[in-house]
């Protein structure tokens, strides 16, 4: 860890009515995008360990590639395990991540509480703060059953109380990936009702492809950390194709092009987020002059 809070941003953005953005690495050019994007828009931002780069670098490469462009840049952002199975919950522990989710969304209601609540007892232990999911985001489709993927607030508030999670993902109306058809509205009513049961800060994920005024409405009623990738993803691959499409380029200039349009694309979620223009600003140290 690195001193960094990543719970202070969330509460810090429940506190200002705005949401932080969370998006993932894939390799060092993708990571160079959102730390720049975090400069240029001057925004708090999660950077996220995710199920995509886990399988093809490892957790251990994929972390210290993370922390090696961080601390290169000068940045101060936290590194966030995202959907972390329980071994690589306690390997980005000892790694020295900042936060974690643990996804025991697979497992039963019973089950899922047992085991993130000794998750949540090790990492609070270390000073990490947890993230968990109940309910199921589906992948993208034209026909989700969303019954059957919803987030209950009855299971929610209960889930809460007896695994003492700092964060809560759920599910009401996002999916991951994006389809050509217009996505479900999300369910607003339920997110205020689970903010009321739970009493802690909301999470989204899947915010790619989401209207924007319903993710104005929905941090309203509770949600101040929203998951994106898909969208980011897109931008960078719109500049790789768009310099191969002029003829035979180097690999590295296609692979510039699609950093910065995945910086703009990244700066344009933070301003619909409302968390562009809110970097935290470092105390002086004692005795330093602040300059007025």
């Amino acid at each position: 860890m690195t001193g960094v809070d990543p719970l202070g941003l969330v509460t810090a953005a429940r506190a200002g009515g705005y949401a932080v953005g969370a998006f993932n690495m894939h390799n060092p050019e993708t990571t160079q995008a959102l730390i720049r994007a975090a400069q240029r828009a001057d925004a708090p931002v999660f950077l996220q360990v995710g199920r995509a780069i886990v399988p093809h670098m490892g957790l251990r490469a994929a972390y210290e590639m993370t922390r090696r462009e961080l601390d290169e840049s000068g940045l101060v952002a936290p590194i966030h395990l995202d959907h972390g199975t329980y071994d690589e919950v306690f390997e980005a522990i000892k790694l020295g991540f900042d936060s974690i989710m643990f996804d025991g969304a697979h497992l039963d209601f019973a089950e899922n509480i047992r085991v993130t609540a000794e998750v949540v007892r090790v990492a609070h232990a270390f000073g990490i703060p947890v993230e968990a999911e109940l309910g199921r985001i589906p992948d993208a489709s034209d026909d989700i059953p969303w019954d059957e993927y919803y987030t209950k607030v009855d299971e929610a508030e209960r889930f809460v109380a007896e695994t003492g999670v700092d964060l809560l993902a759920i599910s009401a109306g996002v999916m991951h990936g994006v389809t050509g058809i217009e996505p479900q509205p999300l369910d607003i009513e339920r997110i205020r009702q689970i903010r009321d049961a739970v009493g802690i800060p909301l999470v989204l994920h899947g915010a790619s492809g989401v209207p924007t005024d319903q993710l104005h409405v929905a941090i309203e009623a509770g949600v101040h950390k929203l998951n994106a990738d898909t969208d980011l993803r897109h931008a960078f691959r719109r500049g790789i194709e768009d310099v191969w499409s002029r003829g035979d380029r180097q690999f590295e200039e296609a692979m510039a092009e699609g950093r910065e349009r995945m910086i703009e694309a990244t700066v344009q979620k933070m301003r619909e987020y409302g968390c562009a223009g809110r970097a935290e600003r470092a105390a002086p140290a004692p005795g330093e002059a602040v300059l007025v």
